[in-house]
């Protein structure tokens, strides 16, 4: 048994793989740095934090909360996911009047060595940073539109009735910094950028409070973890790591938390297409940090005032 589900153990032995598993996942060198954190409420007393809190039911009309990408055969989650949470961030800082999807494909492409090796992996917290220094611009899924940069990489395979595009090769290279839109964009490259507030990148201590604290006040926040054989297994559930080789690190968007049975867990969006796990999310045990999941927790604050 490889992937437990706190009610009923999954048999992986019967379950197939996460086709192109390991293209998916960065080195174990990618380990992300820890910066000094803002000014933030770690302090595990007080009743303030309900037991269960799913943004999905609350920004209904927050778009991004619900949308799952599919990053391809590019390790590219850290760019993925600091996108998609900076997304989630613009549309509850502004009550939900603004509805920004963020290029994963200009963070991927554009951060450079500054963020690390692209489609080989990265880290999350400088993309953050990126996004504060140097602001990222509208994006979207493969082939989409009404955005300046969508991204580069189509869907690998079959996945249901969407459209198939082929399968994937071994590796993905990585895409050229390309500061222009799309063609019949209607803005322009520099003009659509979002920022972060100047020093507002932040990690969050390993504090369960502290990182749901910062969830309820600020939106989304990115994560990485160790990842293992069994995840490549996971269908539903709450995942909880019991064995298996490791096989690299992911990162992650982590956007709410529950409790199932007596179980404690995270609810966390994938880059894996939304045809993967729970709809392309998937729930993880909370509290344990296990596989690491809650020690490189990052965010950071979007400038409302440039919206």
């Amino acid at each position: 048994m490889l992937c437990e589900h706190r009610e009923n153990p999954l048999d992986y032995v019967r379950m197939s793989p996460t086709p192109g598993f390991k293209q998916k996942l960065m080195d174990m060198k990618f380990r992300s740095r820890k910066i000094s954190p803002i000014v933030i409420d770690d302090n595990d007393s007080g009743d303030d934090i309900p037991e269960d809190y799913d943004p999905r039911t609350i920004w209904k009309n927050c778009s991004s909360f619900f949308i799952i990408s599919d990053q391809a055969n590019c390790a590219s989650g850290w760019a993925v996911s600091t996108a998609a949470a900076i997304s989630d961030r613009i549309c509850l800082a502004t009550k939900g009047k603004e509805q920004v999807y963020i290029s994963a494909a200009d963070i991927l492409s554009c951060c450079g060595r500054a963020c690390s090796d692209g489609c080989e992996g990265g880290d999350h917290v400088s993309a953050w940073e990126f996004f504060e220094s140097e602001g990222v611009v509208s994006g979207g899924p493969y082939l989409g539109k009404g955005c300046c940069r969508p991204y580069p990489f189509h869907p690998c395979g079959h996945h249901g009735n969407d459209t198939y595009y082929g399968e994937c090769p071994e590796t993905a290279v990585t895409p050229k910094c390309t500061r222009k839109c799309q063609p019949g964009f209607r803005k322009i490259y520099r003009t659509d950028k979002q920022h972060g507030v100047s020093g507002g990148t932040y990690t969050l201590p390993n504090s369960m409070k502290a990182i749901q604290r910062d969830i309820m006040r600020r939106g989304s926040v990115t994560a990485t973890f160790d990842v293992y054989e069994d995840f490549s297994h996971y269908q539903s559930g709450i995942y909880k790591h019991t064995a298996g080789s490791e096989q690299g690190r992911h990162a992650v968007k982590i956007i709410g938390w529950g409790k199932e049975n007596g179980t404690d867990y995270w609810i966390i969006a994938n880059s894996w297409h939304d045809d993967w796990g729970e709809n392309g999310f998937f729930r993880m045990i909370r509290g344990i940090n296990d596989c690491y999941i809650e020690d490189e927790v990052a965010g950071g604050i979007v400038d409302v005032d440039i919206l």
